[in-house]
């Protein structure tokens, strides 16, 4: 996309107004031109403290409308669990061989999912999935024996979310292809998931602003008032 037709849609969005979360999901759409099924991102900066280990924000929701892509599972389980990962629909099953490929630098898949007994063998490909986000963690009910439920539930779409060390929270809520109301929906099942995660010893103003876009498009600020008013 030429630098003209970047500057042309960005001009739809006025950076002094924060829109309400319809407003700023329509322009969203608006200003996604490319080519490609660009994600819907929402970036959340909270009034919290990053760098202290009580003020961590991080949780996992299922969204009613998916997240508008196929999820690649892997599950790593032995014997009858094995069995009940690959009944489940998951991609990739395995152990100490899925481990071996892993380490080799293989990480084509979107979700990792391990029974608790597979923990330690796991952690030889921390240094792997950690920086991507891929490790399973018994915080977002990825490290569980319930793998029929928990492959359903990745499948049909869950956001796992983290703040960063800047205090913000990003997440994708959806592709372009997903109509305004789904977008919605999904936006407000992660927006109650962040509101519900936060930390007792946080003081003061929780989501100081939020702010929606696509892939390639400009930054659309929204009414943290309004868009709270959503999930309370």
């Amino acid at each position: 996309m030429s630098g003209k037709r970047i500057n042309k849609l960005a001009e739809k969005v006025n950076r002094e107004v924060k829109y309400n979360i319809d407003e700023a999901l329509q322009l969203a759409l608006d200003t996604s031109s490319a080519k490609f099924n660009e994600s819907i991102d929402v970036a959340v900066n909270l009034g919290v403290d990053a760098k202290q280990s009580d003020q961590q924000v991080r949780g996992a929701v299922s969204v009613p409308h998916g997240l508008g892509k196929s999820v690649r599972i892997v599950v790593f389980a032995k014997g009858e669990k094995e069995k009940e990962a690959r009944e489940a629909g998951a991609d990739y099953v395995g152990a100490d061989d899925l481990i071996e490929k892993i380490n080799g630098g293989w990480t084509d898949f979107d979700k990792a999912i391990a029974t608790p007994d597979m923990m330690v063998a796991v952690s030889k490909v921390a240094r792997v999935l950690g920086p991507r986000g891929l490790m399973p963690n018994p915080k977002v009910g990825t490290v569980t024996f319930d793998l029929a439920r928990t492959i359903s539930s990745e499948k049909k779409g869950k956001i796992d979310f983290r703040i960063e060390k800047a205090g913000i929270v990003q997440v994708s809520i959806g592709r372009k292809n997903m109509t305004k109301d789904a977008l919605k929906e999904n936006f407000a099942a992660f927006l109650g998931a962040v509101l519900k995660a936060k930390p007792a010893s946080s003081k003061g103003n929780y989501i100081k602003a939020i702010t929606v876009s696509s892939t390639m498009g400009p930054g659309i600020k929204v009414d943290v008032n309004k868009a709270q008013a959503l999930v309370q």
